[in-house]
């Protein structure tokens, strides 16, 4: 009987196991004010900018602006599972590769982009996001070593 129970309970705990290790069906959700950027650090404030990285291995990465995220990809280049973006309008959340991106957006890290649903017109696609981020990414950097220098003197 004993042997039976501990059987039991091993197959009970590697259920379990394998349940936890499966990896999200959809976005986990943000704690707003509570969670902060993966890249950049800030508090995920704004749910129409927030943005979430679901990577093969589990690993589950939150991101303030789209933005952040695009660089994430680029600087780290994870294996990805899932990437949601949280519409700009709306509550809904967009799954790659069903997004798009609008620019002028008053955005949390200033890269100006906000997500939309595919069909959007004048949105850029995923790659154009991507190279736009980089583009502004550097505009942003030489932004802050001028403000930098200028307090130096």
């Amino acid at each position: 009987m004993a042997a039976i129970a501990v059987l039991a309970v091993v197959g009970l705990a590697a259920v379990l196991v394998i349940r936890a290790q499966r990896l999200p069906d959809s976005v986990r959700p943000i704690l707003w004010d509570n969670e902060v950027c993966a890249q950049c650090g800030m508090a995920i404030s704004d749910p129409r900018f927030a943005c979430q990285l679901q990577t093969s291995e589990g690993d589950v990465y939150d991101f303030d602006d789209p933005g952040c995220l695009l660089t994430f990809l680029h600087r780290h280049r994870p294996r990805i599972h899932a990437i949601y973006f949280h519409a700009l309008v709306g509550s809904a959340w967009l799954k790659y590769p069903d997004v798009v991106f609008l620019r002028g957006q008053q955005t949390p890290m200033e890269y100006g982009l906000g997500a939309g649903a595919t069909g959007t017109p004048g949105a850029l696609d995923f790659a154009a996001a991507r190279n736009y981020v980089e583009a502004r990414g550097k505009e942003l950097r030489k932004g802050v070593e001028s403000r930098e220098q200028r307090a130096v003197q």
